[in-house]
């Protein structure tokens, strides 16, 4: 028995569309499922645990990389299995993973790819997939948001990236990494990441690795603005991390961020969060990858 979780506001509505395909899809196969909507935020965490207590074998997540968390969320040390449908508009930890983009691929890699355990993240005790971070990213997502009601994948967040370049400043911070030196400083960006991508395609960690139980984190100096577009190609191409004058990568299963009146993007929700705490989740939940 599969449950899917449908997210209707994923890329503009579009998802309802994919939702219908996906019905119609399954039941040309034979393949017993039951398909639910969110109806506010959260939702998803709550339909998702209910699915398991009454012993469902598949969750599928419907929608961008929102719901994949929040579905998640639901499903932490269950035996139900995980999966994911993409009908987002970034899909971006489908990418790390190698869940095929297309509906149809993916639900077709769901129904053949048998589920093992798959590691997540903690910030503050709240469940994370993906990548967070402070900085930079942040308000490249912020911008992005603007572009995505005219146009999907990476494009929004590229729009994102050159005007977060023009209004950026530095910010102070300070970082606690395990078995490190505690950094008080202006930094552009600290990334912490479990999966390896970030608006709509943009590898900010490609080493990450989600089965090493480990956090990649990646500390960016503050650069002046004028040498921030010279950086945008490694940015894009995933060799910032290689940059040691400016970045710093570590990995640690535990780190803490102090940063006043910050914003944190966790898994591109973008939320008011001055200290953030993040630890590490091994063998959290099952997944079809």
């Amino acid at each position: 028995m599969i449950e899917i979780i449908v997210n209707p506001a994923a890329s503009s509505g579009d998802a309802v569309q994919t939702a219908r395909k996906v019905e119609k899809y399954l039941r040309e196969k034979h393949v017993e499922f039951r398909m639910v909507y969110t109806e506010a935020p959260n939702h998803a965490t709550a339909l998702a645990r209910d699915a398991a207590a009454r012993g469902v074998d598949t969750v599928a997540a419907l929608g961008g990389d929102g719901t994949v968390t929040e579905t998640a969320a639901g499903l932490v040390g269950a035996k139900t299995a995980f999966a994911i449908i993409p009908a987002g508009t970034g899909n971006d930890f489908i990418k790390t993973v190698g869940i095929p983009a297309d509906w149809k691929d993916a639900v077709d890699f769901m129904l053949t790819h048998p589920a093992r355990p798959v590691n997540t993240g903690v910030v503050n005790g709240r469940l994370f997939m993906n990548v967070c971070g402070v900085g930079f990213d942040v308000m490249v997502l912020e911008y992005s948001l603007e572009a995505k009601k005219h146009s999907k994948g990476i494009w929004p967040y590229l729009y994102g990236v050159f005007k977060a370049i023009k209004a950026f400043r530095p910010i102070e911070m300070h970082i606690e990494i395990d078995g490190q030196e505690p950094m008080d400083g202006r930094y552009m960006i600290c990334s912490i990441a479990n999966g390896r991508y970030f608006g709509g395609g943009i590898p900010i960690m490609p080493i990450a690795d989600i089965g090493d139980g480990l956090l990649d984190i990646l500390v960016v100096d503050a650069v002046p603005r004028w040498v921030i577009p010279f950086y945008l190609p490694a940015i894009l191409m995933g060799s910032l991390y290689k940059k040691t004058k400016i970045a710093h990568h570590y990995r640690t299963q535990k780190c803490l961020i102090r940063v006043k009146g910050a914003k944190l993007n966790l898994d591109g929700e973008i939320l008011p969060m001055e200290e953030a705490g993040f630890d590490t989740l091994s063998d959290a939940l099952l997944m079809h990858w």
